[in-house]
């Protein structure tokens, strides 16, 4: 069979099983094996069990629970509503101040948790019956929240980069660093629309009340958030600064978090620390048998040799690079409706990255723009992660509203696209400048 059709039987009963209600890991596995079993014979089984661990053995891998933890013992503490607090009061009077401290306070928190929904949730909690209570319209309350939580997978320390940067065989430090500009240039554009929004809200009807703080106020907060904005920094710093592998900076971060939440928020309860280790735990195995599944899923492509008659089909068709990386951001974005980031990072990145090195694209700034597709995802139908974490967290709120509230942060994310493809610098810069040049 030609290795063409055959990929796109692959693809068709991929999509059928995963729609079948199967786990994404266990899905990929088990279209893996069949497809093995029927072209290579019962033999071929016997490899499974190596190649799934195989993807596994890495040092690297060692980061990602790590970094679970250290969000979710923030998530699970004040921390969240703290930051939220702090910029609300020292915000207060510039327009649409409250819509801006949410945002802030996702970017930061995104720096803590690396997770796009418990950044949604923590902040949520806080924000949006604030917001609301102070005359936001629902869509804006909510809509901000939703967008402001999808920075999680692309500020760093980003659970999603290390995902890519396992599956490519890329530098988790350089990931890292490329996607910080443009995440501080994503949350500028989201606070750039919610002055604009709020603005022109002003300008035909109702104004939304300004709440003042006393100095007293705004100072009272600032002891419970600096410790764990100094933690972000210590991080940072030690990816960067070559001080330890990412593997050893999780680990250190997720220490220092679980003491701050002791110290600060008095988090002595047992059960709750058992809560916390519980789910840590339940996340990390489920991108964990992800990874191990899509390891198995890629030498399956690689064997029946799709994997290399997709890419040379592609780099076949000597179209503009830019009308090819069209075609891929359009792929990218419709099959982060339906998947998970994660699923989409090692399912499409092993065979997407030769394509866009043949086309002359650096793989660090792609995983940016790989990333904010994903982002868009989060908040787009049917699966739209986030808008469910927020309609959990706001029942009252109908789905469309959420949705109807996010859109104009779909804009900002593709005009962020457009952007990083008029100057890829933004991306490249700081990982050549900290760390030199990629070989």
């Amino acid at each position: 069979m030609d290795p063409l059709v055959l990929g796109a039987l692959v693809g068709l009963i991929t999509t059928a099983v995963l729609f079948c209600g199967l786990s994404i890991g266990m899905g990929l596995l088990v279209v893996s094996i069949g497809f093995l079993v029927v072209f290579d014979g019962l033999s071929s089984l016997s490899l499974v069990p190596e190649l799934f661990f195989a993807k596994l053995d890495s040092f690297a891998m060692i980061s990602i629970p790590m970094f679970i933890l250290m969000g979710a013992a923030v998530a699970s503490s004040r921390a969240g509503g703290d930051l939220y607090a702090a910029l609300d009061r020292w915000m207060t009077r510039v327009p649409g101040g409250l819509v801006i401290s949410n945002l802030g306070a996702c970017a930061l928190f995104s720096a803590l948790s690396g997770s796009s929904p418990a950044t949604c949730a923590a902040i949520g909690k806080m924000g949006i019956p604030a917001m609301r209570e102070r005359g936001y319209p629902d869509g804006v309350a909510a809509g901000s929240i939703a967008a402001g939580g999808t920075l999680g997978i692309l500020i760093p320390p980003s659970v999603t980069m290390i995902v890519y940067g396992i599956a490519t065989e890329t530098s988790i430090g350089r990931l890292f660093l490329a996607g910080l500009l443009p995440g501080l240039m994503l949350t500028a554009l989201f606070m750039a629309w919610s002055l604009f929004s709020t603005w022109w809200q002003g300008r035909s009807g109702p104004r939304v009340p300004v709440v003042t703080f006393s100095w007293r106020e705004r100072f009272e907060v600032l002891p419970r958030v600096l410790p764990f904005l100094a933690i972000v920094a210590a991080v940072l710093y030690a990816l960067y600064g070559g001080v330890a592998t990412p593997s050893e900076t999780a680990a250190v971060g997720a220490l220092a978090c679980i003491v701050a939440a002791v110290v600060i928020y008095r988090m002595w309860q047992p059960t709750k620390w058992w809560a916390i280790l519980r789910d840590s735990t339940r996340e990390s195995v489920m991108i964990l048998v992800i990874v191990g599944g899509a390891g198995v899923f890629s030498y399956m492509l690689s064997s029946l040799f799709i994997t290399q008659s997709i890419a040379a089909a592609i780099i076949a068709m000597d179209v503009n690079p830019w009308i090819l990386l069209l075609m891929i951001n359009l792929f990218l974005l419709v099959c982060g409706f339906f998947l998970p980031p994660v699923a989409v990072i090692v399912m499409a990145a092993p065979i997407l990255l030769p394509v866009i090195m043949a086309a002359g694209f650096d793989p660090y700034w792609f995983a940016v723009i790989l990333t904010i597709n994903m982002e868009i995802g989060l908040i787009s139908p049917p699966v739209g992660l986030n808008l469910y974490v927020i309609n959990s967290i706001a029942p009252d709120i109908r789905l469309q509203t959420i949705l109807k509230g996010s859109l104009p942060y779909v804009g900002c994310m593709v005009l962020a696209i457009v952007i990083l493809c008029v100057f890829p610098g933004i991306a490249t810069w700081l990982p050549e400048t900290v760390m030199g040049p990629a070989r």
